[in-house]
């Protein structure tokens, strides 16, 4: 199993920060919750502020957490952990994304998901009606 940490970053306006794969990422143009897979050695916690400010450029403080989400692809399986953060630092910018979206929680479901991320958008969405 790959472990992949990720961050519904939430900002004052209680938007969430969503981000779209680019055209030459694995699961091309697909939505996601920013974040990355976890190195020997690092925690959770560690490699989703490492993989924020690598990705994101920006530094993030981790508030809570939610059920972590199991995904099986035809040739892997993916344990997701999800975070509930904010920002702390930076200035937002892209760095292999395609695009970002600040939404509201119940326009969360719109989009066309990565998979392994529908179930921490259907947890998250269910915990903040």
């Amino acid at each position: 199993m790959i472990k992949v940490s990720c961050a519904i970053i939430v900002n004052n306006q209680k938007q969430v920060l969503v981000t779209r794969r680019s055209a030459t990422m694995p699961l091309p143009l697909k939505w996601e919750f920013p974040g990355g897979k976890i190195e020997e050695n690092e925690t959770a916690e560690e490699c989703l502020i490492r993989e924020i400010k690598e990705e994101l450029n920006m530094e993030i403080e981790i508030i809570g957490s939610l059920s972590p989400n199991d995904y099986q692809y035809p040739d892997k399986l993916i344990g997701l952990i999800p975070f509930i953060c904010r920002q702390s630092g930076g200035d937002l910018a892209l760095k292999e994304h395609a695009e970002y979206q600040w939404l509201y929680t119940k326009d969360l479901l719109d989009l066309d998901w990565a998979e392994a991320d529908v179930g921490v958008v259907m947890g998250y969405t269910i915990k903040n009606k």
